[in-house]
This record gives structure tokens, sequence and C-alpha cells, in this order.
């Protein structure tokens, strides 16, 4: 089920870019209507294109082809303006409970439309904290990415790589520059939910598989 709740805090993609990223969110408050009203509000300077409730209700807030407010500072392959470059997807959740199934089918549903209408590959589809290393951990160590990538929507990596350098691995993979405590817990959260300490050899092997899937697929 979809429906439609204009809001106004949008504006034109700047240098004529097209979306080429799609960025999950969540939005940290315990309700819909509550993110609804903060995504509409013209005083909170903030939005999304889409807002999907715990129930699979999906909203459409911001016309694609417009520039939503949702990523703010970051960027994403030595890219910056994220938000000129990308589709902005909140799933309601306040970042303390696993995400919903019906949650998670309507996002499956959605992300086929949207990577369809924009020739967006799985390489594509990242976490707000992804790009925003230090700043945002949403969507969060609870959110299921294994489950997108077995769907062909985003990229997971089920084998590990080889042993080099972490910080080239994440370069390869995307981040942007960050103190390399907080590029390693961005990294973490997606890939290696639940772990902390000093970077390992685990660390390691997984970033250069996820580097070598993500080369794969934009070379593809």
């Amino acid at each position: 089920m979809r429906g439609e709740f204009p809001s106004p805090n949008h504006g034109e993609r700047r240098g004529g870019l097209r979306p080429s990223l799609i960025v999950i969110h969540y939005t940290g408050m315990q309700d819909c209507a509550a993110a609804r009203d903060r995504l509409c509000d013209p005083a909170a300077e903030v939005s999304a294109h889409w807002l999907i409730d715990e129930d699979g209700r999906a909203e459409a807030l911001v016309p694609e082809d417009r520039r939503a407010w949702h990523a703010g500072a970051g960027g994403w392959q030595g890219q910056g303006d994220v938000n000129s470059r990308s589709i902005g997807i909140e799933l309601v959740n306040p970042g303390t409970r696993p995400f919903a199934a019906a949650q998670m089918d309507a996002l499956e549903e959605l992300l086929r439309g949207i990577m369809a209408r924009w020739q967006i590959g799985p390489d594509g589809v990242i976490g707000h904290s992804d790009m925003a290393p230090g700043r945002k951990c949403d969507p969060g160590p609870r959110f299921d990415w294994p489950r997108l990538a077995r769907q062909g929507l985003a990229l997971h990596p089920q084998i590990r790589g080889e042993d080099v350098p972490l910080a080239d691995s994440l370069i390869a993979i995307g981040y942007p520059e960050a103190e390399p405590a907080d590029r390693l817990a961005a990294f973490r959260l997606r890939f290696r939910p639940g772990a902390s300490g000093a970077e390992t050899e685990t660390d390691r092997r997984i970033a250069a598989a996820a580097a070598d899937l993500f080369a794969s697929h934009r070379g593809a």
C-alpha cells in the first residue's frame, strides 16, 4: 500500500545530476506520524523521497527527480553532494529494534522499482552511515544487508579476500575520508555488525572481498 504526503523540503538536483545512489536511513523516531511530520515540516529543513512504516506502507514525500534533503555532509566514491546524486528512503525505526518483516518486504519492492527507473545497480545502494562515517549510524547494526544482497538489491560479500591494507579497501568500496576509527566503525555497521575493538585481519579480509565485489559491479 502506498500513499502520498508531499513535503515542501526539496529543490533542483545540482549540476544536472541524476540519481545514481539510494541511501537507506532509519528515522530514529517511535512512529510514522512523528517522522512524517518532521520530514514535511518546512522549519526542519529535512526530507526524503520515501518513508516506509513498520506495517509496510510506503509513502511518497518528494518526487524522485527532485533533490530531497536527507543525506547531509559526506560523500561516496570521491563525490560529494550526495543529495543531488541519490534517492533517500527512511524506514520508521527508533534504532533500537529489528526491522519489521512487512517493512523489509516493502523496501525490497520499492528498491526494485527505483533501481529499474534510474538504472541503479546494487553497488549504488548504501546506508547513511556509509557516506557519513562518524556522523551517522543508520540504518544501524540491526539492518539486514545480507537479505538485500541475496535479492540482488545491495552488495555483501560471502567470502573473505586477501589480507591487504584496510584503508585501501575502504576507499575502493567508496567510503569517504574520515578518522580511521570512524571509518572502521561505519564499515563494521554494514559488514561486521557487533564487531568492536581494534582493526583485525577479519576486517581486512572482508573489506578486501567487498572492494572486489563493488569493483566487479561497477565495471559490469
